[in-house]
């Protein structure tokens, strides 16, 4: 009995012993599992979670770049960056966002569309990265918002820049505006950048065109932040390489004085052009608009009342106005009777006043007519009937070749966004768009200027440019110089008398004809500018007028003797001169359209003489001691 009590104790005790080495078997193995790891993670893998740990207390964030700046020819400013207080505010993920945003809803009044936009980017900002609330603080918002800082976790007071415009709506279509980046900017290589709160992108114009030169590159800062991602202090910053500045070719005082002239009507657009170099000295459409309300966040309000307005000052008419040219397409149609010898410089073409063409008449401006005429007379006195015969004998074809070469149809090389091509009809275009064939009618239309022709003014500027320097195919420039702000920014000092644009090899003659009835239109004494005539030699000009129908005049109310005064403002004629000086010598040229101006010769010429008489006095082109402000600066 004893003996089986003693082998039960014996078996229990080894039992015991087992599961007790067992047991502690195991818990060297963990223990030496656990020293394993420890030695792993604290030793053999230290630099690693080191580094893991330094990069979860600093942040790294992107500096957007200070923008490029504008000037004119002279070194005038024309966009700068002004410093500005704004209200920024950063968020863990979006945690404590609706908070956050109530009371500063409660100090600076956000209204409902700031609120959704501050809530929307609070929530998606990474990294805390900082969000705009509102820019360009005034005094009081700055000492609201500081005197509720302790209510306000992660909201703080910046200084920054924002775009400014020193000369509002006078260089608002050439320079356009910056704002917010929206979808459409993003896709390249530089979409961390652009998806900065912070960061502005150009808008139309120069703003737009040059918007890689003028971006700049992205600076950044080392920020040490605490476990929710709040800014503890900052580390390191290295600041951002700023844009390249521009220098264009506009002349800021010559830009004034022509949009003050054209500021007398309601609506319309008036271009400088150096005939040499294709400088674009004056590009001016009125009304404009304020690009500084773009830059600093434009109302619904705002935005309505610029769109609803029957002036359109959104659009920059210079580029993108298509107008019928009207008498001033003549040119074009003389010169392309000449090279296709329809005609030549003794034809001459009877005018009755009208021309009957399968039972429609084709008035002439004249009611009794102008007799007969050669090209020369024809062009002084704008004889519609002369240029309808010379249409026919010359034919659509050749009208267009010769209207493509001197610049309509088609988009210029000056590659401003927002320019249209105008329209330069054709057989080919009429039977594509209406479905019928061309007729003789359309002919007599396109030989001066109407039917389905369409130009804008900046295709006028080209035209007679081409025409002055001699038939060189100089194409608008707007840009003249730009460098970054290490290099220095200046114009060539050179004076180019000479174009280096390839020749259209049109004939010398022909085109003195054409040049001849431009003067006699202005200095023979019985041109439809003859008012215009200049005293002092030195600054005479040669031109042509132009009165563009905007709805065709019935039978009935020319019986009537209805007058462009009595018909709304809308149906009125568009109003065109263009002109080109000093005669003997061109160098400048000028279009100008008055948006139902009613008449060429009494409302477009007396604006387009006074343009280029100024032009001439100032001679741009002469100036090489330009730039010299900006250095001061």
């Amino acid at each position: 009995m004893s003996q089986r009590l003693r082998r039960g104790d014996s078996e229990r005790s080894a039992l015991f012993t087992r599961r007790a080495l067992l047991l502690g078997g195991l818990q060297l193995g963990l223990f030496g599992a656990l020293g394993a790891r420890l030695y792993q993670l604290q030793v053999l893998e230290s630099q690693r979670f080191t580094t893991l740990a330094e990069e979860n207390r600093i942040n790294l964030r992107l500096l957007a770049p200070s923008r490029g700046l504008i000037f004119d020819r002279n070194g005038e400013p024309l966009a700068i960056n002004r410093n500005n207080f704004r209200v920024m505010a950063t968020s863990d993920r979006g945690r404590g966002a609706d908070l956050v945003v109530d009371r500063l809803d409660q100090i600076l009044s956000l209204g409902e569309q700031d609120r959704a936009r501050l809530l929307r980017e609070l929530r998606r900002a990474r990294n805390a990265q900082p969000v705009v609330v509102r820019e360009n603080l005034g005094w009081e918002e700055v000492a609201r918002l500081e005197f509720n800082a302790p209510d306000l976790p992660g909201v703080f007071i910046d200084l920054g820049q924002s775009r400014d415009y020193p000369e509002g709506d006078l260089m608002s279509h050439i320079l356009g505006y910056t704002s917010r980046v929206d979808k459409e900017d993003l896709g390249g290589a530089d979409d961390a950048l652009l998806r900065l709160d912070l960061m502005r992108v150009g808008r139309k114009g120069m703003e737009r065109q040059l918007e890689e030169d003028l971006r700049g590159r992205a600076g950044a800062v080392q920020v040490e932040v605490n476990a929710v991602g709040r800014v503890v202090r900052e580390l390191d910053r290295t600041e951002g390489q700023p844009g390249s500045n521009a220098l264009l070719t506009i002349d800021l005082d010559l830009q004034r004085f022509a949009t003050e002239k054209m500021k007398a009507h309601q609506s319309g657009s008036a271009v400088v052009m150096d005939v040499i170099t294709g400088d674009l000295l004056a590009l001016v459409s009125v009304p404009g608009f304020d690009p500084n309300v773009f830059a600093r966040g434009i109302t619904q309000s705002e935005w309505k009342e610029l769109l609803d307005s029957v002036e359109r000052p959104l659009h920059n008419k210079a580029i993108a106005g298509a107008y019928p040219p009207g008498s001033t397409y003549k040119m074009v149609t003389a010169l392309a009777a000449l090279e296709s010898r329809a005609i030549d410089a003794w034809t001459r073409l009877p005018c009755l006043g009208f021309l009957e063409l399968g039972g429609l008449k084709f008035h002439c401006w004249l009611k009794g007519g102008h007799g007969g005429l050669n090209v020369v007379e024809a062009l002084a006195a704008s004889c519609d009937c002369f240029f309808y015969e010379a249409a026919r004998r010359t034919g659509v074809d050749r009208i267009g070749e010769m209207a493509s070469r001197l610049g309509f149809g088609k988009l210029s090389e000056l590659g401003m966004p927002g320019e249209v091509a105008g329209n330069q009809p054709s057989r080919a275009w009429k039977q594509e768009k209406h479905g019928k064939p061309w007729q003789h009618g359309d002919t007599f239309n396109l030989g001066i200027g109407q039917g389905y022709m369409t130009s804008t003014p900046l295709q006028l500027a080209i035209m007679t440019a081409r025409l002055a320097n001699g038939g060189y195919e100089v194409q608008p420039n707007l840009l003249l110089a730009r460098a970054t702000p290490r290099e220095e920014l200046a114009p060539p000092t050179t004076v180019r008398d000479k174009p280096t644009a390839p020749s259209m090899r049109l004939n010398p003659q022909h085109l003195a004809l054409i040049r001849e009835g431009m003067n006699q239109v202005v200095n023979s004494g019985h041109g439809t500018a003859n008012q215009l005539r200049q005293r002092d030699p030195a600054l005479a000009f040669a031109g042509k007028t132009g009165t563009a129908q905007v709805k065709r005049i019935t039978e009935r109310e020319r019986d009537l003797g209805i007058t462009q005064q009595q018909l709304p403002w809308h149906l009125r004629h568009h109003a065109l001169f263009v002109c080109y000086g000093p005669v003997d010598n061109p160098r400048y040229a000028v279009s100008v359209i008055v948006e139902h101006g009613m008449g060429g010769s009494a409302t477009a010429a007396p604006i387009g003489r006074d343009i280029l008489v100024e032009t001439m006095k100032r001679d741009p082109s002469r100036r090489t001691d330009r730039f010299r402000k900006m250095a001061q600066r």
